[in-house]
């Protein structure tokens, strides 16, 4: 792979006045960061024990040694100063995307990290438009226009059939990006002040409207007649993700292999009413997940029917019933088959989606005769516990960078335990067909591979699939260039502020209480 001559870091004390240039060895050092047992990198799973040579350097690490980042590897070296050669133990087809995505491979410049070797993820340095300049900790970014940005100028091309695309794209042609010399985000976690927030002028754009109020906002997918006449902007995209729960596969409740313990998980996936769910948490704003993968993912089934998708609350009791979870002592409540007290933990966050999550989970495991508590935190702490293996049961989002049905499997696949497989789920059978699966390219050989790794987890239920959502983005008139994107989501620099149309009578009136839009 050749880099452009040319790039250039932004400006930062750690290169002592030199304008520092991005080189090919920012590259290797960077991919070898993730290699590094001190820097506990949880996309290692993509890259790991698949560059040649690279096993070695990381497990004399592991046994105590520093990570030796000098030392030349044959699968992973800069071939001079804008030339780097990676070199894989075998095919990987979906590699290019690997390569795509920011958190495994954009370049970092080692002086950087070695400045602030405590600070690195408050300290970013990078060679995109813009530089952070100011960050208050779940508060607010400030960006800035990087002085050192390389010559780019908006060249991107429309399909015939999108008009709105096409728009976009004459309008903004030719333009030196960015065009925006500063953007604030801004973060409010509850739905109503940040909703009110943007319909009161006070930001330029609202890249998720809250479940909450898309249905105000857009009834039926339409701009709500009241935004129309403000000509606000909308964008609805269906997202590359999928919302599920998992079960601790090493949890002596919910985790393990036997045919009871297969059953009790079972038995909650059929228990759990994903339209309701759908209804009650994205105001329907989301499509049911029939397995892992969304159905416009290269190497889904998009005609698929999933099992674990059904609800069916007689069906769960019927299952609990056969395997023994009964109650034995009258108090409305199942037992564990040993005659046990047995207790649901789901791990829930403080905000409003997670009371919802609690009613729900609360209903739905009642109709069964399952007891259930909650465990609250906010999404970091819980995240840290999952990664350790310490949750019972855990309802989030995995947000893919690429087109690709691999990426779903990856949250089952047994060697990522820990990292993008945080119910621990580690099925041999499994695992062998995701290793064939893996070095294949697309096309009917690898999907039906993958329609065999659908089966085993229909039937041992590790985690189950809830749904893939429909964001809603909303942007004030003179927004210029806005449009959602479900795989990648940078997009600041590919904006512009049309300023006649912020100076507009409607633009005032939508801003006059709120001072300069964000």
């Amino acid at each position: 792979m050749r880099i452009r001559p040319g790039i250039y870091f932004a400006d930062d004390p750690a290169f002592k006045g030199r304008k520092r240039e991005l080189t090919a060895q920012d590259y290797v050092y960077s991919l070898k960061r993730h290699f590094d047992p001190k820097n506990k990198s949880v996309q290692l799973y993509l890259i790991d024990k698949r560059i040649v040579g690279m096993d070695a350097l990381r497990k004399a690490a592991l046994e105590g040694g520093k990570f030796d980042y000098d030392r030349e590897v044959e699968g992973l070296r800069a071939i001079d100063r804008y030339a780097l050669r990676v070199v894989l133990k075998e095919p990987k087809p979906t590699f290019i995307y690997d390569l795509a995505y920011c958190n495994l491979s954009c370049a970092v410049a080692r002086e950087v990290i070695e400045a602030y070797p405590d600070r690195t993820m408050e300290h970013p340095v990078g060679t995109n438009a813009y530089r952070l300049t100011q960050w208050k900790r779940s508060s607010r970014m400030v960006l800035e226009r990087n002085p050192n940005y390389r010559e780019h100028f908006y060249a991107e091309e429309a399909a015939a059939d999108d008009p709105v695309a096409q728009a976009i794209a004459a309008k903004m042609h030719g333009k030196r990006l960015p065009q925006i010399d500063r953007v604030e985000v801004y973060i409010i976690e509850e739905p109503q002040p940040r909703w009110l927030a943007f319909l009161n002028g006070e930001h330029d754009l609202i890249d998720r409207v809250p479940a909450e109020y898309v249905n105000i906002a857009a009834p039926e997918g339409r701009l709500a007649p009241n935004l129309q006449k403000k000509k606000m902007q909308l964008d609805r995209t269906q997202e590359f993700d999928l919302t599920f729960f998992y079960f601790g596969m090493t949890h002596p409740v919910v985790g393990g292999y036997t045919p009871e313990k297969v059953a009790l998980r079972r038995a909650i996936s059929l228990a759990f009413d994903t339209d309701e769910a759908i209804r009650a948490i994205y105001r329907g704003q989301a499509l049911a997940a029939q397995s892992t993968v969304p159905p416009q993912a290269f190497g889904a089934d998009p005609d698929l029917a999933g099992p674990l998708a059904e609800f069916n609350p007689a069906k769960a009791k019927a299952l609990l019933d056969v395997y023994g979870y009964v109650d034995r002592d009258g108090d409305g409540y199942r037992e564990l088959p040993d005659g046990s007290k047995l207790v649901l933990e789901i791990a829930t966050t403080p905000d409003t989606q997670g009371k919802l999550l609690d009613e729900l989970f609360h209903k739905f495991m009642q109709r069964v005769g399952l007891r259930l508590e909650i465990r609250k935190a906010k999404w970091p702490e819980h995240l840290r516990d999952a990664r350790a293996g310490k949750l019972m049961m855990w309802q989030l989002g995995w947000i893919s960078s690429n087109p690709d049905a691999e990426t779903f499997y990856e949250i089952v696949y047994g060697p990522n335990k820990g990292q993008s497989n945080l119910s621990r789920f580690d099925l041999p059978q499994l695992n062998a067909l995701f290793d064939k699966a893996r070095v294949l390219p697309h096309g009917p050989g690898r999907d039906g591979l993958y329609r065999q790794i659908d089966a085993l987890l229909f039937a041992y239920a590790p985690v189950r699939p809830i749904s893939h959502r429909i964001l809603t983005g909303l942007a004030q008139p003179w927004v210029v260039g806005y449009r959602r994107n479900p795989i990648k989501r940078d997009f600041w620099q590919y904006l512009d502020i049309d300023e006649q149309a912020r100076r507009a009578p409607h633009a005032r009136e939508a801003s006059a209480a709120a001072g300069p839009a964000r």
